[in-house]
């Protein structure tokens, strides 16, 4: 799946701050596509940019190393930089490292797609999967995909561990990109699905994406209670009758509370509880439903 346009500043932004976070912008594009790389004429796709624009922001990142290019092919991709700074920023968040061999389980034991996703500011973005034995795969999530949060089951997992202020304010600024980019997830939509998460303790993402890939998922929460990511499995829709949803739920609130045992002990307290049902002390302080207005 075409993922949404990656927004870059607007004009009206101080030149210099303008050209490095519009340089930086391009990384987790790149990110998208880590081994082969993108063509020029791609990213001028993905990001609006002119080409010598584009040509001139990806110079600077190759000389700082963040940024290579393939001498045969052109194509760019993500340079050791951008590596040794992951290793070292992962010794800070470190949820990867933590949820990996949790993430192959989970596709050993379903047979089907394994995913981690975490937060990005209103986003979620995908960092691994695994894949099962089942022979016919989904393919509305890859590695580097961001979804806007409600986006998906992974997403809207996290979106519904969040209060009800922040959900609100979250839809409201994806609002625009839901309706050019998501048809089947309008605000309305999210606001019912952050509720019927609540209110059953995971996310399904009944193909909200694309029509045929249907996903359950659940948040994994740090030991001070907030919301980093989620762990998701996603199936063809013939694979995921109501019995077998409940099946895959229980097997990802497993491995999530062993993602957050660990958590905790890493960081040295306990660790807080995922999404329960509406009337647990856990839920949203605010009710199972976002507020809104008529």
């Amino acid at each position: 799946m075409k993922q949404p346009r990656i927004a870059l500043p607007d004009q009206g932004q101080i030149a210099g701050a303008q050209s490095v976070s519009r340089a930086l912008g391009l990384l987790p594009l790149l990110g998208r596509n880590p081994v082969h790389g993108m063509g020029i004429g791609e990213i001028v796709e993905e990001t609006g940019l002119s080409r010598p624009t584009a040509r001139r922001l990806l110079l600077s990142l190759m000389y700082s190393g963040m940024v290579d290019q393939d001498p045969q092919t052109k194509c760019y991709m993500l340079g050791e930089e951008i590596y040794l700074l992951g290793s070292l920023a992962a010794q800070r968040f470190g949820l990867l490292d933590v949820a990996h061999d949790s993430v192959q389980r989970l596709a050993e034991a379903t047979g089907d797609t394994a995913f981690l996703s975490v937060r990005r500011d209103v986003f979620a973005l995908c960092v691994h999967k695994e894949e099962g034995d089942f022979p016919i795969r989904v393919q509305a999530l890859q590695v580097g995909y961001r979804h806007p949060l409600g986006v998906g089951a992974g997403s809207l997992s996290i979106l519904a561990a969040l209060d009800d202020d922040e959900v609100e304010e979250i839809l409201e600024q994806n609002a625009r990109l839901l309706a050019e980019d998501y048809p089947r997830a309008s605000v309305p939509a999210l606001r019912d699905a952050v509720a019927q998460t609540r209110e059953r303790g995971w996310a399904l993402n009944p193909g909200m994406v694309l029509a045929n890939s249907w996903a359950i998922g659940r948040a994994i929460r740090m030991p001070d209670g907030h919301a980093v990511g989620a762990l998701s499995v996603a199936a063809i829709d013939s694979r995921m009758s109501p019995d077998r949803q409940h099946e895959i739920a229980a097997r990802i609130a497993e491995a999530v509370e062993q993602v957050e045992s660990r958590l905790a002990r890493r960081h040295g307290a306990g660790h807080g509880s995922n999404i329960r049902p509406r009337d647990s002390a856990q839920a949203p302080k605010s009710g199972s439903r976002p507020r809104h207005s008529a």
